[in-house]
């Protein structure tokens, strides 16, 4: 028995050490024999894409990244097969003239078990999945939901009406619930009341699922398929929500692609120049086959833009309200500009309008450079290209030669703080995208992503920015408690599309009192009714699903 006891030993002793022999020699070969290994960076990364996961799961990514490339140029090598690079032309070359396909990492964002437009990785199969939405964004589309708009907008001032005055207001959930009816009424056609639920206390499922669902998909892409299947099965029943948010929206969307159906076999759906999203899903077909989109390709797809469109854009707002709320002098030149432009305080101005103003242009712009929602890594793969002799040719990445699997990326967070575009790239500025020339900084502006698989929902996006900018520039005072400045944004991979999630925290409170809202417009650009003594709070962990976002990024 002893001498067992001792061979067993001797094994696990030899398994180990040949473990160690393995690993060593692994690294030794990352290290100094890799194709990859003339890049510079951080030898421990080159050896394990560990280290660079401690800092996504510690929502950091993008700010690592971008001390990376101060310290070691502008490419730089983050994991065995993984390079980034911070540089305009490279990033046209890899996103719009080789259109490099997505990486594996998008496929943890998979809605109801299924692929979408931001999870397929493939050029052509994208592309075909696109143009069965594409006509839904288009700006005269999009123009013909601005009465539901209107409506919502009446909902949002109608729950300020109803505080009274007598306690903030978390800016994030309340621009949530909003964005949340803006996208279900235009995509779905019909009216979720979230706004209204939220102003009378009551929870609702799909709302806190949209916001379950980038958190889920961080943990899901974090662990194995097996040990996802058993972290769900923790006996706590918010956390058994969250890991059933994907199951929660899906059951919502199969119930109106059902419904919608029903309605067109019966003849009750006629032809308009309004049709919500859902209803052209339901009539397309693909080109490859000519058959109707299969129904599990039209409720992931719903479910994805749900998911893309709330809490990027509720999450940007908030960081919008928090600039202005201590920026009395921004909040004044958007008041002077909208008064000019808009006379008449009972109309309701038109998109055309909105996009028009300069300062309020400038702004949003300046919003999107610091606070766009999807600020990390589009990751792509170099693909296999042979050259004359039929040997694999390596793609030239700024003189570094990466062999085909190469997973290549760069992040929107680093290219809009190049100082040399930006000078002082930290501070929230509009004024400078008031000069005669902003080609150069329009370049370096990608909040919705890059070449072909560009944001397709960024119409809508510049639409709600626009209209759920104003009421904050009505403010004629306001009052920052307890802090002069946000906590640090934390980013973490997007989730989806283009790059991994995000998540912002502001631990500080943006009380913002209204003591008097704009004359001409409130809330969605609309004349509404005027506010007195609101507080608007924009505090709490401002999370950024990142990717997940149509409408940010693709």
């Amino acid at each position: 028995m002893l001498s067992l006891a001792y061979s067993n030993v001797s094994v696990t002793l030899v398994a180990f050490a040949a473990l160690i022999i393995l690993f060593l020699a692994r690294a030794i070969y990352l290290l100094f024999f890799s194709p990859l290994s003339a890049i510079p960076g951080p030898w421990y990364a080159a050896v394990s894409d560990f280290w660079i996961l401690t800092h996504v799961l510690r929502l950091q990514q993008c700010k690592t990244v971008h001390e990376l490339f101060e310290i070691y140029g502008p490419v730089v090598r983050i994991g065995p097969n993984r390079v980034v690079f911070k540089d305009l032309s490279t990033t046209k070359s890899v996103y719009s003239v080789h259109k490099f396909d997505k990486s594996v990492y998008y496929k943890s964002l998979l809605t109801n078990e299924n692929d979408h437009a931001m999870t397929t990785l493939e050029h052509a199969p994208h592309s075909m999945r696109r143009k069965g939405y594409a006509p839904h964004y288009t700006p005269n589309n999009l123009a013909q939901f601005q009465p539901e708009m209107h409506d919502f907008a009446h909902d949002l001032v109608q729950t300020l009406n109803s505080i009274s005055g007598e306690k903030s207001v978390d800016c994030l959930t309340l621009f949530r619930q909003f964005m949340v009816d803006v996208i279900v009424a235009s995509s779905y056609g019909c009216r979720l009341g979230a706004l209204k639920k939220w102003a009378l206390g009551v929870e609702d499922a799909l709302c806190t699922a949209i916001s379950d669902f980038p958190k889920r998909g961080i943990l899901r892409s974090a662990v194995p398929t097996w040990a996802w299947n058993l972290v769900c099965k923790i006996p706590n029943n918010r956390w058994r929500q969250m890991c059933d948010s994907d199951k929660i929206m899906a059951e919502f969307v199969s119930a109106r692609v059902y419904e919608l159906r029903a309605q067109m076999n019966a003849g009750k759906l006629h032809d308009s120049e309004k049709v919500p999203m859902l209803q052209r899903l339901l009539k397309y077909r693909y080109s490859s086959t000519g058959e109707l989109m299969p129904d599990n390709d039209i409720i992931s797809e719903a479910m994805g833009h749900m998911i893309a469109g709330s809490d990027t854009t509720s999450t940007t707002l908030s960081y919008f309200f928090w600039e202005l709320s201590r920026r009395p002098d921004m909040m004044q030149k958007l008041r002077a500009e909208l008064e000019e432009a808009m006379p008449d305080s009972m109309s309701i101005p038109d998109i055309s309008v909105l996009q028009s103003l300069p300062y309020l242009n400038a702004f949003i712009k300046e919003g999107l450079r610091i606070y766009g929602a999807a600020p990390s890594l589009l990751e792509r793969v170099v693909p296999s290209v042979s050259s004359k002799a039929g040997e694999l040719e390596p793609f030239d990445l700024m003189g570094f030669a990466l062999p085909a699997g190469t997973v290549v990326s760069t992040q929107s967070w680093s290219l809009s703080r190049d100082a040399t575009v930006f000078p002082s790239p930290e501070t929230f500025l509009p004024d400078r995208w008031l000069v005669e020339d902003t080609s150069l900084m329009s370049a370096h502006l990608l909040p919705f992503g890059f070449g072909t698989r560009v944001c397709g929902g960024q119409n809508l996006a510049q639409i709600m920015l626009r209209m759920s900018s104003l009421p904050s520039s009505g403010t004629s005072t306001s009052k920052l408690l307890p802090r002069p400045t946000p906590a640090p944004w934390r980013c973490a991979t997007l989730l989806s599309s283009s790059r991994p999630p995000c998540r912002a925290h502001s631990p500080s409170f943006l009380a913002t009192t209204i003591d008097r809202a704009l004359p001409a417009v409130i809330v969605l650009g609309y004349s509404l009714t005027d506010l007195t003594n609101r507080k608007i709070d924009a505090r709490t962990h401002l999370h950024i699903p990142s990717p997940f976002s149509y409408l940010i990024v693709t």
